[in-house]
């Protein structure tokens, strides 16, 4: 839904289930059919804490992206259009993830994907 409307494509919100965090976490917890496969608990802390770790970094990308776009948007009452929507939808999206793939998680300092300085005095009520 707002994929249509900034334009983004394979990146859209739902609104928000009960089962959005569970299907969520099983995404990112895709190997040995989401068993817990550790000998100890030491491991399937760990484990578990890897799993919070990527959910929490995939929720952040979608903060950052969306508040990214907004920003981007000059007139306000399109902005508005735009946070009405996200007020109904659910921040847990994964679907624009490839959960097998590799990542570098080196930034580019000429070219950072979010802009702070023009996220940071965006307010929405």
């Amino acid at each position: 839904m707002i994929g249509c409307l900034l334009n983004v494509q394979n990146f859209t919100f739902r609104r928000p289930t009960p089962e959005s965090s569970h299907l969520f976490a099983h995404a990112v917890f895709f190997g040995g059919n989401q068993e817990f496969n550790y000998a100890t608990k030491q491991e399937q802390d760990l484990a578990l804490g890897c799993r919070h770790l990527i959910q929490n970094i995939i929720v952040l990308w979608n903060y950052m992206f969306m508040s990214q776009k907004l920003s981007e948007i000059i007139d306000p009452e399109e902005r508005q259009r735009h946070i009405e929507v996200l007020k109904t939808s659910s921040i847990i999206t994964w679907q624009h993830v490839n959960m097998h793939g590799k990542y570098d998680f080196n930034i580019d300092t000429d070219q950072r994907p979010f802009d702070i300085k023009c996220i940071k005095p965006l307010i929405i009520n």
